[in-house]
């Protein structure tokens, strides 16, 4: 079985929609830092540091948007964008204290949940992200997210039951995204349930065929699977094509 060393390699994950940039804030950005205009509002702060974001230029983003919240401390959003950029940006001790923070102003608001819950996750701090992601299900019954996650955290604590049963439930809720059958598929794989498992991986290939592809560690990875869970896939996907990837 291949060894998966390049699940380490990007540090984003496709999680959520993109937000919209202002036109305002565009144009400014078009013109270069000696012409932009100078953010004065929070909204203003936090469209800028948006916009750096979908660049590519996270110290910026963090920074702008740390002006936002420090001007605007109980706008939940604005606690949000933040955490989640500086996850994207691979600093996730940073994003889980500001989402943290978000959570305590607001434990019912379920995309702070679902991200704080992402992020520990991806640390690897998995009771915490079993907890984030309990009450954001409780809260809202159909959160596709936090069943998905919590079928990711609960494969890594070989409670594969649980884990097959909630990315079921991810799959029910979010029929065309391939990722809770390819999570459902690692738990039965792990449980030996090999048929079961094969079956899974196929009705997400029929979603999306480059998860049967050489490149689906980077796919996978995005989405917060494991390397040992991306393993796990690549095997799986050898037994259907019969070929080493």
């Amino acid at each position: 079985m291949r060894y998966i060393a390049s699940a380490l390699r990007s540090k984003t994950l496709a999680l959520g929609p993109r937000v919209a940039i202002s036109a305002a804030i565009a144009s400014s950005v078009a013109l270069g830092p000696s012409q932009a205009a100078v953010p004065q509002t929070a909204e203003e702060y936090r469209q800028q540091g948006l916009s750096y974001r979908n660049q590519g230029r996270f110290d910026e983003a963090i920074a702008a948007l740390e002006q936002s919240v420090a001007l605007a401390p109980d706008h939940q959003g604005g606690q949000v964008i933040l955490g989640w950029t500086q996850h994207l940006a691979g600093q996730q001790e940073p994003a889980a204290r500001t989402l943290t923070q978000a959570v305590y102003r607001n434990p019912f608001d379920i995309p702070t949940l679902n991200a704080l819950g992402i992020v520990h996750l991806v640390q690897g701090n998995l009771g915490q992200a079993v907890t984030s992601h309990l009450w954001a299900a409780h809260l809202q019954s159909d959160n596709e997210v936090a069943y998905f996650n919590l079928s990711l955290a609960a494969q890594r604590l070989t409670l594969y039951d649980w884990a097959i049963a909630t990315a079921a439930r991810a799959a029910e809720l979010e029929p065309y995204n391939p990722h809770p059958l390819i999570a459902e598929a690692i738990a039965l794989w792990s449980q030996d349930k090999l048929e079961d498992a094969q079956q899974r991986y196929r009705e997400a290939l029929d979603l999306s065929p480059r998860y049967g592809t050489p490149d689906l560690d980077f796919y996978l990875e995005q989405a917060a699977f494991s390397p040992e869970q991306i393993a796990i896939a690549y095997e799986i996907v050898e037994t259907l094509t019969g070929e080493s990837l």
